[in-house]
Protein backbone atom coordinates (compact mmCIF):
# COMPACT_ATOMS: atom_id res chain seq x y z
CA UNK A 1 0.00 0.00 0.00
CA UNK A 2 1.40 3.40 -1.02
CA UNK A 3 2.20 5.91 1.65
CA UNK A 4 0.14 9.09 1.72
CA UNK A 5 1.50 12.58 1.05
CA UNK A 6 -0.88 15.46 1.73
CA UNK A 7 0.04 18.84 0.29
CA UNK A 8 -1.79 21.85 1.75
CA UNK A 9 -1.77 24.63 -0.84
CA UNK A 10 -1.44 24.36 -4.60
CA UNK A 11 0.65 27.41 -5.42
CA UNK A 12 4.06 27.59 -7.05
CA UNK A 13 5.70 25.19 -4.59
CA UNK A 14 2.80 22.99 -3.51
CA UNK A 15 1.65 22.13 -7.03
CA UNK A 16 5.24 21.19 -7.94
CA UNK A 17 5.60 18.82 -4.95
CA UNK A 18 2.24 17.18 -5.71
CA UNK A 19 3.08 16.74 -9.40
CA UNK A 20 6.55 15.31 -8.77
CA UNK A 21 5.38 12.74 -6.21
CA UNK A 22 2.14 11.75 -7.97
CA UNK A 23 3.60 8.51 -9.34
CA UNK A 24 5.39 7.54 -6.12
CA UNK A 25 2.79 8.03 -3.36
CA UNK A 26 -0.91 8.51 -2.75
CA UNK A 27 -0.94 12.27 -3.15
CA UNK A 28 -3.76 14.52 -1.95
CA UNK A 29 -3.63 18.23 -2.75
CA UNK A 30 -5.85 20.54 -0.67
CA UNK A 31 -6.71 24.00 -2.01
CA UNK A 32 -9.90 26.10 -1.92
CA UNK A 33 -9.38 27.30 -5.50
CA UNK A 34 -10.55 25.79 -8.77
CA UNK A 35 -7.19 26.55 -10.34
CA UNK A 36 -3.61 27.51 -9.77
CA UNK A 37 -3.20 31.23 -10.49
CA UNK A 38 0.12 32.28 -11.98
CA UNK A 39 0.36 35.58 -10.12
CA UNK A 40 3.29 36.59 -12.34
CA UNK A 41 0.78 36.88 -15.18
CA UNK A 42 -2.07 38.58 -13.34
CA UNK A 43 -1.03 42.18 -14.07
CA UNK A 44 -0.84 41.56 -17.80
CA UNK A 45 -4.15 39.72 -17.49
CA UNK A 46 -5.62 42.99 -16.24
CA UNK A 47 -4.29 45.16 -19.06
CA UNK A 48 -4.86 42.55 -21.82
CA UNK A 49 -8.07 40.66 -20.98
CA UNK A 50 -7.96 38.63 -24.22
CA UNK A 51 -4.75 37.09 -22.80
CA UNK A 52 -6.02 36.68 -19.22
CA UNK A 53 -6.92 32.99 -19.49
CA UNK A 54 -3.15 32.28 -19.57
CA UNK A 55 -2.94 33.05 -15.84
CA UNK A 56 -5.21 30.14 -14.79
CA UNK A 57 -4.44 26.42 -14.69
CA UNK A 58 -7.21 24.10 -13.38
CA UNK A 59 -6.09 21.66 -10.70
CA UNK A 60 -8.15 18.96 -12.45
CA UNK A 61 -5.31 18.43 -14.95
CA UNK A 62 -2.39 18.45 -12.48
CA UNK A 63 -2.38 14.87 -11.15
CA UNK A 64 -2.71 11.56 -13.00
CA UNK A 65 -3.20 9.36 -9.92
CA UNK A 66 -3.70 11.64 -6.93
CA UNK A 67 -6.74 13.59 -5.88
CA UNK A 68 -7.46 17.28 -5.34
CA UNK A 69 -9.80 18.37 -2.54
CA UNK A 70 -11.28 21.82 -3.07
CA UNK A 71 -11.49 22.92 0.53
CA UNK A 72 -9.63 25.01 3.08
CA UNK A 73 -7.47 23.71 5.91
CA UNK A 74 -8.56 25.03 9.31
CA UNK A 75 -6.13 23.03 11.46
CA UNK A 76 -3.07 20.82 11.02
CA UNK A 77 -1.70 18.39 13.59
CA UNK A 78 1.01 15.71 13.38
CA UNK A 79 -1.43 13.14 11.97
CA UNK A 80 -3.27 15.14 9.33
CA UNK A 81 -5.47 18.02 8.29
CA UNK A 82 -8.93 19.19 9.37
CA UNK A 83 -10.88 21.00 6.65
CA UNK A 84 -13.46 23.78 6.78
CA UNK A 85 -16.10 21.27 5.66
CA UNK A 86 -15.34 19.14 8.72
CA UNK A 87 -13.62 16.46 6.65
CA UNK A 88 -10.48 14.91 8.10
CA UNK A 89 -7.50 13.94 5.89
CA UNK A 90 -4.92 11.66 7.50
CA UNK A 91 -1.34 11.72 6.21
CA UNK A 92 1.92 9.80 6.48
CA UNK A 93 3.70 12.91 5.22
CA UNK A 94 2.55 16.51 5.14
CA UNK A 95 3.75 19.47 3.07
CA UNK A 96 2.51 22.93 4.07
CA UNK A 97 2.59 25.32 1.11
CA UNK A 98 -0.16 27.88 1.63
CA UNK A 99 1.83 30.94 0.57
CA UNK A 100 0.60 34.47 1.06
CA UNK A 101 -2.23 36.79 0.08
CA UNK A 102 -1.84 40.12 -1.71
CA UNK A 103 -4.26 42.82 -2.83
CA UNK A 104 -6.06 42.56 -6.17
CA UNK A 105 -5.16 42.66 -9.05
CA UNK A 106 -1.80 41.01 -8.26
CA UNK A 107 -3.82 38.16 -6.75
CA UNK A 108 -7.56 37.43 -7.16
CA UNK A 109 -10.13 39.29 -5.06
CA UNK A 110 -11.50 36.04 -3.67
CA UNK A 111 -9.24 33.01 -4.06
CA UNK A 112 -12.03 30.46 -3.88
CA UNK A 113 -14.14 31.92 -6.71
CA UNK A 114 -14.31 30.19 -10.09
CA UNK A 115 -12.00 30.94 -13.01
CA UNK A 116 -14.98 32.44 -14.86
CA UNK A 117 -15.67 34.88 -12.00
CA UNK A 118 -12.02 35.86 -11.73
CA UNK A 119 -11.89 36.52 -15.48
CA UNK A 120 -15.06 38.63 -15.14
CA UNK A 121 -13.38 40.65 -12.37
CA UNK A 122 -10.36 41.31 -14.57
CA UNK A 123 -12.50 42.33 -17.56
CA UNK A 124 -14.56 44.69 -15.41
CA UNK A 125 -11.47 46.32 -13.89
CA UNK A 126 -9.91 46.56 -17.36
CA UNK A 127 -12.90 48.63 -18.52
CA UNK A 128 -12.59 50.91 -15.50
CA UNK A 129 -8.86 51.33 -16.12
CA UNK A 130 -9.25 51.86 -19.87
CA UNK A 131 -11.39 54.93 -19.27
CA UNK A 132 -9.08 56.46 -16.66
CA UNK A 133 -6.68 59.18 -17.76
CA UNK A 134 -4.71 59.39 -14.51
CA UNK A 135 -3.64 56.29 -12.54
CA UNK A 136 -2.29 56.23 -8.97
CA UNK A 137 -0.37 53.18 -7.72
CA UNK A 138 0.48 52.96 -4.02
CA UNK A 139 3.66 50.91 -3.58
CA UNK A 140 6.87 51.05 -5.62
CA UNK A 141 7.95 47.47 -5.04
CA UNK A 142 8.14 44.94 -7.88
CA UNK A 143 4.34 44.56 -8.09
CA UNK A 144 3.60 48.28 -8.28
CA UNK A 145 6.34 48.92 -10.84
CA UNK A 146 5.37 45.93 -12.99
CA UNK A 147 1.74 47.08 -12.97
CA UNK A 148 2.84 50.57 -14.01
CA UNK A 149 4.89 49.09 -16.86
CA UNK A 150 2.02 46.92 -18.11
CA UNK A 151 -0.34 49.93 -18.08
CA UNK A 152 2.11 52.08 -20.02
CA UNK A 153 2.70 49.26 -22.50
CA UNK A 154 -0.98 49.24 -23.48
CA UNK A 155 -1.80 52.93 -22.88
CA UNK A 156 1.41 54.97 -23.32
CA UNK A 157 -0.50 58.26 -22.99
CA UNK A 158 -1.96 57.57 -19.55
CA UNK A 159 -0.45 59.49 -16.64
CA UNK A 160 0.82 56.93 -14.11
CA UNK A 161 2.17 58.02 -10.73
CA UNK A 162 3.66 55.58 -8.21
CA UNK A 163 4.08 56.58 -4.56
CA UNK A 164 6.08 54.86 -1.82
CA UNK A 165 7.19 55.76 1.69
CA UNK A 166 10.62 54.19 1.06
CA UNK A 167 13.40 56.44 -0.15
CA UNK A 168 14.96 53.85 -2.51
CA UNK A 169 13.79 51.72 -5.41
CA UNK A 170 14.46 48.01 -4.81
CA UNK A 171 16.58 48.35 -1.67
CA UNK A 172 19.07 45.50 -1.35
CA UNK A 173 19.60 45.14 -5.08
CA UNK A 174 22.74 46.16 -6.99
CA UNK A 175 23.16 49.93 -7.52
CA UNK A 176 23.47 49.45 -11.28
CA UNK A 177 20.18 47.52 -11.33
CA UNK A 178 18.40 50.24 -9.36
CA UNK A 179 19.88 52.93 -11.63
CA UNK A 180 18.81 51.06 -14.75
CA UNK A 181 15.32 50.69 -13.30
CA UNK A 182 15.05 54.42 -12.71
CA UNK A 183 16.24 55.05 -16.29
CA UNK A 184 13.65 52.64 -17.75
CA UNK A 185 10.83 54.14 -15.69
CA UNK A 186 11.80 57.63 -16.85
CA UNK A 187 11.82 56.43 -20.46
CA UNK A 188 8.29 55.12 -20.05
CA UNK A 189 7.14 58.37 -18.48
CA UNK A 190 6.18 56.77 -15.16
CA UNK A 191 6.19 59.35 -12.35
CA UNK A 192 7.77 57.63 -9.33
CA UNK A 193 7.79 59.54 -6.04
CA UNK A 194 9.78 58.02 -3.21
CA UNK A 195 9.78 59.10 0.43
CA UNK A 196 6.14 60.07 -0.07
CA UNK A 197 3.13 59.01 1.97
CA UNK A 198 -0.55 59.99 1.89
CA UNK A 199 -2.44 61.60 4.74
CA UNK A 200 -5.34 59.23 3.94
CA UNK A 201 -6.18 56.57 1.37
CA UNK A 202 -8.41 57.57 -1.58
CA UNK A 203 -12.13 57.62 -0.82
CA UNK A 204 -12.83 55.62 -4.01
CA UNK A 205 -12.49 51.83 -3.80
CA UNK A 206 -9.25 50.47 -5.25
CA UNK A 207 -9.67 49.35 -8.87
CA UNK A 208 -12.86 51.40 -9.37
CA UNK A 209 -12.99 54.44 -11.64
CA UNK A 210 -13.96 57.77 -10.09
CA UNK A 211 -12.04 61.04 -9.90
CA UNK A 212 -10.53 61.79 -6.50
CA UNK A 213 -7.81 63.87 -4.90
CA UNK A 214 -5.33 62.76 -2.25
CA UNK A 215 -2.86 64.78 -0.20
CA UNK A 216 0.74 63.78 0.42
CA UNK A 217 2.54 64.23 3.72
CA UNK A 218 4.22 67.32 2.23
CA UNK A 219 0.86 68.92 1.48
CA UNK A 220 0.86 68.28 -2.28
CA UNK A 221 -2.43 67.28 -3.89
CA UNK A 222 -2.57 64.49 -6.47
CA UNK A 223 -5.65 64.00 -8.65
CA UNK A 224 -6.35 60.63 -10.28
CA UNK A 225 -9.19 58.63 -11.84
CA UNK A 226 -8.36 55.16 -10.47
CA UNK A 227 -5.91 53.66 -7.98
CA UNK A 228 -4.39 50.33 -7.11
CA UNK A 229 -2.84 48.99 -3.90
CA UNK A 230 0.56 47.38 -4.39
CA UNK A 231 1.54 46.66 -0.79
CA UNK A 232 0.33 44.46 2.04
CA UNK A 233 1.49 40.82 1.95
CA UNK A 234 -0.34 38.54 4.40
CA UNK A 235 1.18 35.18 5.29
CA UNK A 236 -1.44 32.40 5.04
CA UNK A 237 -0.86 30.50 8.28
CA UNK A 238 -4.13 31.12 10.11
CA UNK A 239 -4.83 27.38 10.15
CA UNK A 240 -1.69 26.91 12.30
CA UNK A 241 -2.65 29.54 14.89
CA UNK A 242 -4.30 26.99 17.21
CA UNK A 243 -0.86 25.57 18.07
CA UNK A 244 -1.79 21.97 17.19
CA UNK A 245 1.47 21.66 15.28
CA UNK A 246 4.10 24.26 16.12
CA UNK A 247 4.22 27.83 17.46
CA UNK A 248 4.42 30.54 14.80
CA UNK A 249 6.92 33.37 14.82
CA UNK A 250 5.89 37.00 15.39
CA UNK A 251 5.71 37.32 11.60
CA UNK A 252 3.21 34.39 11.46
CA UNK A 253 5.79 32.21 9.72
CA UNK A 254 6.70 28.68 10.73
CA UNK A 255 10.22 27.65 11.86
CA UNK A 256 11.88 24.95 9.73
CA UNK A 257 15.11 22.95 9.75
CA UNK A 258 17.76 22.97 7.03
CA UNK A 259 15.88 20.09 5.36
CA UNK A 260 12.71 22.23 5.45
CA UNK A 261 11.02 20.07 8.06
CA UNK A 262 8.70 21.86 10.45
CA UNK A 263 10.77 21.90 13.62
CA UNK A 264 10.14 18.78 15.67
CA UNK A 265 8.65 16.68 12.85
CA UNK A 266 10.61 14.59 10.35
CA UNK A 267 7.44 13.79 8.37
CA UNK A 268 6.15 17.36 7.99
CA UNK A 269 7.61 19.97 5.67
CA UNK A 270 6.88 23.64 4.97
CA UNK A 271 7.89 25.67 1.91
CA UNK A 272 7.53 29.08 0.32
CA UNK A 273 6.31 32.31 1.86
CA UNK A 274 5.18 30.67 5.12
CA UNK A 275 8.64 29.56 6.30
CA UNK A 276 10.77 31.53 8.76
CA UNK A 277 13.79 31.94 6.47
CA UNK A 278 15.57 35.02 5.08
CA UNK A 279 14.72 33.91 1.53
CA UNK A 280 12.63 36.57 -0.25
CA UNK A 281 8.89 35.88 -0.50
CA UNK A 282 9.00 35.13 -4.23
CA UNK A 283 7.74 32.29 -6.43
CA UNK A 284 11.22 31.22 -7.50
CA UNK A 285 12.21 30.54 -3.90
CA UNK A 286 9.04 28.53 -3.26
CA UNK A 287 9.95 26.30 -6.21
CA UNK A 288 13.54 25.96 -4.95
CA UNK A 289 12.13 24.83 -1.58
CA UNK A 290 9.82 22.40 -3.39
CA UNK A 291 12.76 20.74 -5.15
CA UNK A 292 14.48 20.12 -1.79
CA UNK A 293 11.33 18.65 -0.25
CA UNK A 294 10.72 16.38 -3.24
CA UNK A 295 14.23 14.94 -2.88
CA UNK A 296 13.78 14.37 0.84
CA UNK A 297 10.34 12.80 0.51
CA UNK A 298 11.54 10.50 -2.28
CA UNK A 299 14.25 9.27 0.06
CA UNK A 300 11.81 8.75 2.92
CA UNK A 301 9.26 6.99 0.70
CA UNK A 302 12.05 4.61 -0.36
CA UNK A 303 13.05 3.97 3.25
CA UNK A 304 16.24 6.01 3.04
CA UNK A 305 17.52 8.94 5.09
CA UNK A 306 16.68 12.36 3.60
CA UNK A 307 19.81 14.41 3.00
CA UNK A 308 18.83 17.34 0.76
CA UNK A 309 19.60 20.60 2.53
CA UNK A 310 18.42 24.10 1.70
CA UNK A 311 20.88 26.93 2.20
CA UNK A 312 18.83 30.03 2.91
CA UNK A 313 20.00 33.22 1.27
CA UNK A 314 19.35 36.89 1.56
CA UNK A 315 20.87 37.29 -1.93
CA UNK A 316 18.32 39.01 -4.13
CA UNK A 317 17.32 37.84 -7.58
CA UNK A 318 14.63 39.40 -9.73
CA UNK A 319 13.22 39.54 -13.23
CA UNK A 320 11.06 42.66 -13.47
CA UNK A 321 9.37 43.21 -16.84
CA UNK A 322 7.97 46.68 -17.48
CA UNK A 323 5.51 45.59 -20.14
CA UNK A 324 6.44 43.42 -23.10
CA UNK A 325 9.36 45.46 -24.38
CA UNK A 326 11.63 46.36 -21.50
CA UNK A 327 12.59 45.52 -17.94
CA UNK A 328 15.46 44.97 -15.50
CA UNK A 329 16.88 42.00 -13.69
CA UNK A 330 19.46 40.59 -11.31
CA UNK A 331 20.39 36.90 -11.20
CA UNK A 332 22.97 34.70 -9.44
CA UNK A 333 26.22 33.82 -11.23
CA UNK A 334 29.21 31.78 -10.02
CA UNK A 335 30.78 35.09 -8.97
CA UNK A 336 27.73 36.45 -7.15
CA UNK A 337 24.65 38.29 -8.34
CA UNK A 338 24.88 40.38 -11.51
CA UNK A 339 22.62 42.63 -13.56
CA UNK A 340 21.04 41.10 -16.66
CA UNK A 341 19.94 42.76 -19.90
CA UNK A 342 16.41 43.72 -20.88
CA UNK A 343 16.64 40.99 -23.54
CA UNK A 344 17.29 38.39 -20.84
CA UNK A 345 14.33 39.65 -18.82
CA UNK A 346 12.16 39.33 -21.92
CA UNK A 347 13.38 35.83 -22.80
CA UNK A 348 13.20 34.46 -19.25
CA UNK A 349 9.95 36.09 -18.12
CA UNK A 350 8.56 39.07 -20.00
CA UNK A 351 7.61 37.22 -23.19
CA UNK A 352 5.03 34.88 -21.63
CA UNK A 353 5.34 35.40 -17.83
CA UNK A 354 6.14 31.69 -17.34
CA UNK A 355 2.94 30.53 -19.08
CA UNK A 356 4.77 27.76 -20.99
CA UNK A 357 6.34 26.41 -17.80
CA UNK A 358 2.98 25.99 -16.08
CA UNK A 359 1.28 24.70 -19.21
CA UNK A 360 3.77 21.84 -19.06
CA UNK A 361 3.19 21.25 -15.34
CA UNK A 362 -0.60 21.17 -15.73
CA UNK A 363 -0.67 19.10 -18.91
CA UNK A 364 -1.93 21.89 -21.14
CA UNK A 365 -0.74 21.35 -24.71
Amino acid sequence: MNQTVVVVGGGYGGSLVAKELDSEADVTLIDPREAFVNAAASLRALTRPHWAHNAFFPFATLLQRGRVIRDRAVSVDPKGVTLASGERVEADYLVLATGSSYPYPAKPRHASTSIAQQLDDLRETHKELAGAGRVLILGAGPVGLELAGEIKDVWPDKYVVVLDRADQLLPGFLPEVRNELRHRLDELGIDVRLGTALTALPTVEAGRAGRFAVTTDTGEQIVADIWFQAFGVEINTGYLADGSLSPLTEQNTIPVTERLNVQGYEHIYAIGDIVALPDPKMASYAMTHADIVVKNLRAQLAGDQPDAVHTATSERRILLPLGTRTGIGQLPTPDGVAAVTAETVYERKGADLFTARFASRFGRA
